[in-house]
């Protein structure tokens, strides 16, 4: 495993880390063993991630739970992160959310407390002034955000200074690449990569975009005719899949698997600090943890990088994955 510095901090992280929502089961998920979360905590552990991003919001804080429950006696060895809920960002209510996530965790401190969302109702200033008394208390070692856009990223820094931004980044979502990543890289501001597989298109489970589950074509790469769909764009399916056959090619030719190579492109990428891998078994951040170790060749870098060039320019600069310019979260 290799480590990096996170943000300006002298926190030493795994460059892949565990994303902890899938711990939490339920509707979007379906059911999860909690002795299945509590083993892939472990093996992530044993495979060297230090790393692990979870929320208060996955599963009204089971996530959390779970997660204190797999790092007990373990602690000590790992960088935990989570997040306050957009319903939380008044300032009393930021100390009371922390201290319940803090119970959640069975921990005494966080290492890094995000904004899960921007919340745009209650004043940036003031959600930053609790989340900085709650630095200066002990309980959070640093700050960061999540899904902050160029807009929300750009009044956050007249505020204060961030460590981190939480942002869908992959070879299949470059849209951060137009303003935010520039911006993080001149901010020294950490970039951790959430959806790096694409919900799976990354991983060569899917050749077709008839083979994708509608479940999972919800997305602006999939037609606006999909069900379930919140975007009302007509996506881009044909170059979404002839980049994905490129990949499989590239990676072919490298001799490691598309979910390897597709992590290992994103951890050479300017500004990022970690990835953030999903994981309910054993197995699957076993096999992610491994990219972390996988250095590929500029030209093979370069490869991938033109072969989804189209789809970063048809989906544009919104960072929302979900949803398009009427719907976007993103500012």
């Amino acid at each position: 495993m290799k480590y990096r510095r996170l943000g300006r901090t002298d926190i030493e992280v795994s460059a892949v880390a565990m994303g902890c929502w899938a711990l939490a089961g339920g509707h979007t998920w379906g059911s999860q063993d909690e002795a299945d979360s509590i083993a892939t905590v472990h093996a992530a552990l044993d495979a060297g991630v230090n790393f692990f991003d979870t929320a208060e919001g996955y599963g009204d804080g089971y996530s959390e739970e779970v997660l204190g429950r797999a790092l007990k006696g373990r602690r000590h060895e790992t960088v935990v992160a989570t997040k306050v809920s957009r319903r939380n960002l008044a300032h009393d209510a930021v100390l009371q959310a922390c201290e319940r996530s803090l119970r959640r965790l069975q921990t005494d401190v966080i290492d890094l407390y995000q904004i899960h969302w921007p919340g745009r109702t209650v004043p940036l200033a003031e959600t930053f002034a609790a989340l900085e008394k709650l630095r200066d208390q002990g309980k959070v070692r640093a700050i960061g955000m999540s899904n902050f856009g160029i807009g929300d990223l750009t009044d956050l820094l007249t505020i204060g200074h961030c460590q981190t931004d939480q942002l869908p980044y992959s070879l299949l979502w470059r849209a951060i690449e137009h303003e935010i990543q520039p911006k993080c890289v001149d901010e020294s501001i950490g970039i951790l990569c959430y959806s790096p597989l694409m919900q799976g298109l990354l991983t060569g489970k899917y050749t077709s975009p008839d083979e994708v589950p509608d479940g999972r074509a919800r997305t602006r790469h999939f037609s606006k005719d999909r069900p379930s769909v919140r975007h009302g764009e007509p996506g881009c399916e044909a170059e979404t899949f002839a980049a994905i056959a490129r990949v499989r090619q590239i990676s072919a030719s490298v001799g490691e698997s598309m979910a390897k190579v597709s992590v290992a492109w994103l951890l050479a990428q300017p500004g990022v600090n970690a990835v953030l891998a999903g994981a309910r078994k054993p197995e699957q951040i076993r096999e992610t943890a491994q990219a972390a170790a996988l250095t590929l060749a500029p030209e093979t870098i370069e490869a991938l990088t033109e072969a989804t060039e189209k789809v970063k320019q048809l989906l544009g600069t919104s960072p929302d994955i979900w949803g398009g310019k009427a719907e976007g979260r993103f500012r």
